[in-house]
């Protein structure tokens, strides 16, 4: 049989990069199919294992070896078994904390004070970490999250000499502001091309390294930032330098228009405020470009987002107004005939408006509903599609993490629903996703006749997907 070239494998195995078990069982078919599939199984160092952390171990120079032996690590340094290949060559992704938390797992086992367990853990992660930065080429993504008692991070840069050419290609970075002002300040002297910053803003952080490191960007287009509300004065400096290259913004708080205005090529807007009184001004934004919308815990009152969607709404593909009302729901049919998304909070007394949007938005396909509380449950969700939705909607989102289901969706009721899914003119396939909690044991997906039921019209093509997502 005629084996498939290299670069066939490399696409093939990329499919598999989240599907670990099956990734390294094609490390063991042939020697072609081993070094096509081992770089893609050793890409994400978010992933590894502690069977993985200990053959990093094994891939340490004798130097760094030495250097654990002579600290009384005796038990990491034991094998003479080389390595076929070397896999912290392979990392694209790294998480100091991650490895320092297997690192910890690996020590719990060993007698010693707790003096003893943190400088241990923490000498053997500055051997990884100076092997990683010695060793990969060009790192991908890059998260300092901090953790108690660890130091790591302090000296991550200016310790090791090939940090320059490891993070001179940074396009992701996801950290904690608590870090030394001199850590951010290197990181501005390497990192000028990162196209994703994810900040996590805590109390009593000294911003300037950060400022820094953002003024000195080329290319950055997604901004993430999460905060206390009393660090709002401390980050104002810092979101003056944002550049006017961002085109998605996730913020846990909205100040006031007066920054947001100033991206004009916005074009993914994600507001995680939990009261309506944070959305000062809000209705003064206007985005040409803008696309998407979401509200993840609350949003403006009727009068301010109706005027944004005045403004806006054209452009909109997707929209996530948390709990709707008629009045959203008749601004949404008006202003948003564009959409293609949507996720609503609504009640049972609030449907006949919900025809105005199926009939403004003609080229929704996908509606999400918050089920339970005093919202719609299951059954009353799909009733709703069934009745008043066009033939283009092919995405169904339940959606459970913020409150309990009020009742179960029974499976009769479930079946009705697919019968009638399958008999529309033209028919489209479906997709199904339930977003959940291990504790919610009234989503459909905890029913094992409903489960039945799924797989029956899996298999009949009525279904094309169905995903439970835990959240």
């Amino acid at each position: 049989m005629p084996q498939l070239p290299g670069d066939c494998l490399n696409n093939i195995f990329e499919y598999l990069e989240d599907d670990k078990n099956t990734l390294y069982s094609c490390m063991f078919v042939n020697r072609l199919w081993c070094e096509a599939s081992v770089e893609i199984f050793w890409r994400n160092g978010c992933d590894y294992s502690i069977s993985n952390v200990n053959t990093l171990v094994a891939c340490l120079p004798n130097e760094s070896k030495e250097n654990l032996y002579n600290n009384g690590i005796t038990f990491l340094t034991s094998t003479t078994k080389i390595p076929i290949f070397n896999y912290a060559s392979f990392c694209k992704v790294l998480s100091i904390s991650y490895i320092h938390q297997k690192i910890e797992e690996l020590f719990e086992n060993q007698q010693m004070t707790q003096r003893q367990f943190l400088a241990s853990t923490n000498l053997v992660v500055q051997e990884i970490c100076k092997m990683f930065m010695n060793q990969i080429i060009s790192l991908k993504r890059l998260v300092l999250l901090q953790r108690e008692n660890t130091f790591i991070s302090t000296f991550i840069l200016y310790h090791y000499s090939g940090a320059k050419n490891c993070l001179k290609n940074l396009s992701e970075l996801h950290c904690h502001s608590q870090f030394s002002r001199e850590i951010f300040s290197q990181l501005s002297k390497i990192c000028h091309n990162i196209s994703l910053l994810h900040l996590d803003v805590c109390l009593h952080s000294n911003l300037c390294g950060l400022t820094e490191l953002i003024s000195v960007q080329k290319n950055l287009k997604h901004f993430i930032i999460t905060h206390y509300p009393d660090t709002v004065t401390e980050i104002s400096s810092l979101i003056e330098k944002l550049p006017n290259t961002i085109i998605k913004l996730n913020i846990s708080r909205f100040y006031s228009s007066w920054f947001i205005n100033k991206l004009p090529n916005l074009q993914e807007l994600e507001l995680l405020t939990e009261t309506e009184e944070d959305f000062i001004d809000f209705e003064n934004l206007y985005f040409s470009e803008l696309k998407v919308l979401r509200f993840r815990y609350s949003r403006p009152n009727n009068i301010l987002l109706i005027r944004f969607l005045k403004n806006n709404g054209k452009n909109l593909k997707e929209l996530s107004v948390c709990e709707s009302d008629d009045i959203i729901n008749l601004a949404i049919s008006e202003f948003c005939t564009n959409l293609r998304k949507l996720s609503a909070g609504l009640k049972n007394d609030e449907l006949e408006t919900l025809k105005f949007v199926f009939k403004g938005c003609r080229y929704l396909k996908s509606i999400e509903f918050w089920c339970g509380g005093g919202l719609l449950n299951e059954k009353e969700a799909l009733e709703v599609i069934a009745k008043h939705s066009h033939e283009n909607i092919s995405e169904i989102i339940l959606n459970h993490q913020h409150f309990k289901q009020s009742a179960k969706l029974l499976p009769n009721e479930l079946e009705s629903f697919l019968i009638n899914w399958a008999s529309r003119v033209p028919q489209r396939l479906l997709s199904l996703v339930i977003i959940t909690k291990d504790y919610n044991k009234m989503s459909l997906d905890k029913n094992e006749e409903n489960m039945k039921i799924i797989k029956k019209y899996l298999e009949l093509g009525i279904i094309k997907k169905f995903e439970v997502l835990f959240q």
